[in-house]
């Protein structure tokens, strides 16, 4: 073994003591003893071991110009928290019925099974639905679209067809809302994937 090697096997062990903070020595011996099984790659002759870490993520706390885009961000992240397990719940629904709405060729047997699709989803969420704000059902409208790739206007059309789908999307333009919205994670909905990330953490 070369000098070389020595020193980059050192590192390596150096930054396993420090990483995890308790003694290389007690881990090498169960390395060896215990026989611990591991991904490993070959370098210069030997074998260096390779551990995958889970996931860490690191965000830092928004910075807010006025009073007025800080309590923007409050308001977006109670209704995220409110209506996110919804979207989750929803999109969960949405998809099984994909899977199931491919395998029904026959076009009234297709009809009949989204009337049955509309009132499962009528009886999950219709109740809990209701007590949303505006700017909550904003919100849920984007999140669906983040989760299934369809907006909330497609759903519907297809689901109850073209002419329910544009009445209900007049009727949500009268409350500033648009049912053909998509999810901009990186622009216009930043604050709500933020908020997203917290929730997910369990750090709101």
């Amino acid at each position: 073994m070369n000098v070389s090697t020595v020193s980059n096997i050192s590192k390596f062990t150096l930054f396993l003591a420090l990483l995890f903070q308790f003694d290389f020595a007690k881990a090498q011996t169960a390395l060896i003893g215990e026989g611990i099984r591991c991904y490993a790659v070959i370098e210069n002759n030997d074998t260096v071991p390779i551990f995958y870490l889970d996931e860490v993520g690191v965000t830092t706390n928004m910075v807010f110009k006025t009073k007025r885009m800080y309590e923007q961000w409050t308001r977006v992240k109670f209704n995220v928290k409110k209506v996110y397990p919804y979207a989750i719940l929803a999109s969960a629904k949405l998809k099984q019925y994909d899977i199931l709405l491919a395998k029904i060729e026959d076009e009234d047997k297709r009809k009949a099974f989204l009337r049955v699709c509309e009132k499962d989803l009528r009886h999950e969420f219709e109740d809990e639905l209701k007590g949303l704000s505006v700017s909550q059902g904003r919100v849920l409208m984007k999140l669906i679209n983040r989760e299934t790739g369809k907006t909330t206007y497609a759903i519907v059309k297809e689901l109850r067809g073209s002419f329910q789908a544009a009445m209900w999307q007049a009727f949500a333009r009268l409350f500033g809302n648009d049912m053909k919205a998509q999810y901009e994670a990186a622009t216009e909905d930043i604050m709500i994937e933020k908020a997203i990330a917290l929730v997910e953490r369990g750090d709101f």
